[in-house]
């Protein structure tokens, strides 16, 4: 099985700038890029896919939840409806640019808040469905959660991920914090490993959990994500 390095990028707004998205656009397969609801604007979209265009870089929607000045990390109640709706919106936008460079887009992968709710509440899952069944691509998300039982359920591709800057508590479940860490790259590159090869992932305090890995996802605003990248890169292509 051929594991995919991804990368959640785009994510710069006006004259604000955040992570290298050109230094670690030629180390990864797939681009997650950010719709504008958590990051990002209609020029930075633009420059991004084609950045991503220029390195074979496939690219994928990273929607959130309406949350700019919280970076889409603070939860929120909304229904099923306004989730497909903020996520068609949202997506449709990317396509467009997508359309504009000859692109195609290769799948939706929710971003932060809004993916850790579609891992536990149904009704958000649906709506993240409902609108992934209208572009016709698959989702990426964690084995073991409702990301894996919907979208299956629902017939949508399912593309299983494992994160290399990123830690998981006990239950193996995400910790997903308002700013990332730095991390060492060879500890990651070894978790990394592991969730390839034996199937397991890493928690906080040393224990193993079922995982199942056919992408890794870095972030680009993780302070050392290039170092963690090079690593993970060489790693998977070995």
């Amino acid at each position: 099985m051929h594991v995919t390095l991804n990368c959640d990028m785009g994510e710069s707004f006006g004259l604000y700038r955040l992570g290298d998205d050109a230094g670690l656009m030629p180390l990864i397969d797939v681009a997650n890029v950010a719709c504008g609801f958590h990051a990002s604007d209609p020029d930075h979209m633009r420059s991004t896919v084609r950045s991503a265009k220029a390195q074979g870089v496939r690219v994928g929607a990273h929607p959130s939840l309406p949350d700019l000045q919280g970076f889409g990390r603070r939860e929120m109640k909304m229904s099923r409806e306004e989730i497909a709706n903020s996520v068609l919106y949202q997506v449709g936008a990317l396509v467009g640019f997508l359309r504009a460079e000859g692109m195609e887009l290769n799948h939706i992968k929710p971003h932060g808040s809004l993916y850790g709710m579609a891992s536990r509440q149904e009704a958000i899952a649906h709506g993240i469905c409902d609108a992934a069944e209208i572009f016709g691509v698959p989702l990426f998300g964690m084995t073991g959660t409702l990301h894996e039982t919907i979208y299956k359920e629902r017939g949508i591709g399912f593309v299983p991920e494992f994160y290399a800057d990123l830690d998981y508590d006990p239950g193996g479940v995400l910790i997903v914090t308002r700013e990332h860490e730095a991390k060492d790259p060879a500890l990651m590159t070894e978790r990394c490993l592991r969730a390839i090869n034996e199937r397991q992932g890493t928690a906080t305090d040393g224990s193993h959990f079922p995982v199942t890995c056919e992408t890794i996802c870095i972030h680009s605003d993780t302070p050392n994500a290039i170092d963690i990248a090079r690593a993970v890169r060489a790693a998977i292509a070995a």
